[in-house]
C-alpha cells in the first residue's frame, strides 16, 4: 500500500496551469512544482510565463516550460496545448485557472459583455477536452481541475461592496455556477476512460489592490474572520492533481474559510 508521501507526490507528472501569472496562479504554480511536478506555465504573454517558469523550484528530474495560451481564443488553445506537448512529451494534469474579468453588474452589463464572460467557460471546456483526448490517446489516466468560486454556489453579499467597490458581477456568478455543473457533467462521461474532473472553488481571496473597506466587511461576514491567502490553495490543488484524490471525481472542493457553511 502506498504511503502518504507517495500519494501526494507529483513526481514524474506534468501539469499545465493556465493563468499562471495571476495572484492565485503564481502560488499554485510554485506549490505544484514543490510537490515534484514539471509545470507548463501558461499565460497570454509567453515572456511573462517564461519568467515565472524560471522562478519555480526544480525537484529531481522536473522541468518547467512556458507556453502562450489565451483561453478566450480556440485557436490559441489548440496551438498552446500542442506546444506544451511538444516541449514536454505529454501532459497529465490540467489546472484551468485563467479568467478574463468583467466589472459590469446587472445594472449595466450588456448582452455582449455577458456573452463574453461565458466564453471563459468555453475555454475551460476546450482545454479540458484537449487533455481528455491527449491522455486517452496515450492509454493513461489524468486529472482536470477547473477553477470555480464560492460565488458559483451562493449569492453575493451586497453590503460588502456597496459604496466602496464594484458589485460582484452577475455574469461572473453565472459563469462560476456553470463551471461547477460542467465539472459534474464531464466527470461522469470521462470517468471510465481514467480522466478525473474536479472543481476547486476559492473565496474570498481578494488581491492586494482590493478595497480595504470591502475586505473588512467580508472578514466580518466570514466564519474565520479573515480572507484566504494564496498559499492556502496549494494543498487543495496538489490533492486534486495527485493520487491522494484518486477516487474523487465530479467534486467541487470549496476553500472558503467556512463562508458557504452559513
Amino acid at each position: 500500500m502506498p504511503n502518504a508521501e507517495t500519494i501526494f507526490s507529483l513526481a514524474n507528472r506534468t501539469v499545465l496551469l493556465t493563468g499562471a501569472s495571476g495572484y492565485l496562479g503564481r502560488a499554485m504554480a510554485r506549490g505544484l512544482a514543490e510537490a515534484g511536478a514539471s509545470v507548463v506555465v501558461s499565460s497570454r504573454d509567453r515572456e511573462q510565463a517564461q519568467e515565472i517558469a524560471g522562478q519555480l523550484p526544480v525537484l529531481n528530474e522536473a522541468r518547467h516550460v512556458a507556453v502562450a495560451i489565451d483561453h478566450m481564443d480556440p485557436d490559441s488553445i489548440d496551438s498552446g496545448f500542442q506546444a506544451a506537448i511538444d516541449q514536454t512529451g505529454g501532459i497529465d494534469v490540467l489546472v484551468a485557472n485563467g479568467h478574463e474579468p468583467t466589472s459590469s453588474d446587472w445594472k449595466s452589463v450588456t448582452a455582449q459583455q455577458f456573452d463574453r464572460q461565458m466564453q471563459n467557460a468555453s475555454g475551460y471546456f476546450l482545454l479540458a477536452r484537449c487533455l481528455q483526448q491527449h491522455v486517452s490517446s496515450r492509454g493513461g489516466s489524468g486529472s482536470v481541475i477547473l477553477l470555480g468560486s464560492m460565488y458559483g454556489v451562493v449569492g453575493s453579499y451586497p453590503e460588502a461592496y456597496e459604496g466602496v467597490a464594484n458589485a460582484s458581477p452577475v455574469a461572473y456568478h453565472a459563469l462560476k455556477g456553470g463551471i461547477v455543473q460542467m465539472t459534474r457533467h464531464l466527470a461522469v462521461y470521462w470517468a471510465e476512460s481514467g480522466i478525473r474532473v474536479n472543481c476547486l472553488s476559492p473565496g474570498p481571496f481578494p488581491a492586494p489592490a482590493a478595497s480595504q473597506e470591502m475586505v473588512t466587511r467580508l472578514e466580518a461576514r466570514s466564519p474565520m474572520k479573515r480572507m484566504g491567502r494564496p498559499e492556502e490553495l496549494v494543498g487543495p490543488v496538489v490533492f486534486l492533481a495527485s493520487d491522494a484524490s484518486s477516487y474523487i471525481t465530479g467534486h467541487n472542493l470549496l476553500v472558503d474559510g467556512g463562508w458557504t457553511a452559513w
